[in-house]
């Protein structure tokens, strides 16, 4: 798929899976950081915040494309 094939309800869709995706991802997080020993947890917390990271990254260039 080339970029200037993409709809704006397709990067509206994929917007509204992102956020979907960074709900729960902010979950788990706040999740694991409650638990008893969240050292425990470290890979899975840096996991979960690189994924975060990621997803808004990519939320800021869906940003960037709509209305062009």
């Amino acid at each position: 798929m080339d970029v200037s094939e993409i709809t704006e309800e397709q990067l509206k869709e994929a917007r509204r899976q992102i956020d979907s995706i960074l709900h729960k991802l902010r979950e788990t997080v706040k999740t694991l950081e409650g638990k008893e020993r969240p050292d425990r947890y470290r890979s899975q917390l840096t996991l979960a915040r690189r994924r975060i990271e990621a997803l808004e990254i990519a939320n800021l260039l869906i940003e960037s494309q709509k209305g062009r």
